[in-house]
């Protein structure tokens, strides 16, 4: 039981150097499954979602997986702008901010309404999606990559649900609150980074 905090916030470690949108391989469904697992900004944005979700889960009664819904529509969202030729400005220190106000979110943890947690944490899903495509313009590994995106994005965020929630049972807001500041912490080391 005292192991689930710690291995919590391990995944939080900050990495600021990484900056996960340059240089990928990108083409397999695979690769697409393990990226969200080498990149900072994913990682840590992935699980916010999930945490912040069952923050909101347990004190607002709102739907758990609304937020993860919201953030996975986006992203595939996002990802289809470039194939259309549209262009979002400032994705790279958006992603960034996208760690600092989910984490910050998760260490304040306000009462914001379920509908604007779920719009905010849209637009960032539809950034990294937009990243991602990028990435991906013209390739023919869309769907291949995308696929395995969308599968470990959606994973990170039920880990994070059922972390939260776990958390949240046994009266370790704390934890939550730690994670929180640290994704934040992360978050600014990446956008200065």
């Amino acid at each position: 039981m005292r192991k689930l905090p710690i291995a919590a916030l391990a995944l939080l470690v900050p990495l600021a150097a990484a900056q996960a949108h340059t240089g990928h391989p990108a083409g397999t469904a695979l690769e697409g499954l393990l990226h969200p697992l080498g990149g900072a900004d994913h990682l840590l944005a992935m699980v916010m979602v999930g945490l912040w979700s069952a923050v909101l889960a347990r004190r607002q009664a709102a739907n758990p997986w609304l937020l993860p819904a919201a953030f996975v529509t986006a992203m595939v969202a996002g990802a289809a702008l470039p194939q259309a030729g549209i262009a979002l400005p400032a994705v790279e220190p958006g992603i960034a901010g996208s760690v600092v106000l989910l984490g910050l979110a998760l260490l304040a943890m306000p009462r914001l309404p379920t509908a604007a947690a779920a719009a905010t944490v849209a637009l960032f899903g539809l950034l990294h999606g937009f990243a991602h495509g990028v990435g991906l313009a013209g390739s023919g590994a869309l769907w291949a990559y995308g696929a395995g995106l969308v599968v470990m994005t959606a994973g990170l965020h039920i880990a994070g649900v059922l972390a939260g929630g776990r958390l949240l049972g046994t009266g370790r807001e704390l934890w939550l609150r730690l994670a929180g500041a640290a994704a934040a912490a992360a978050g600014v080391a990446m956008a200065v980074g």
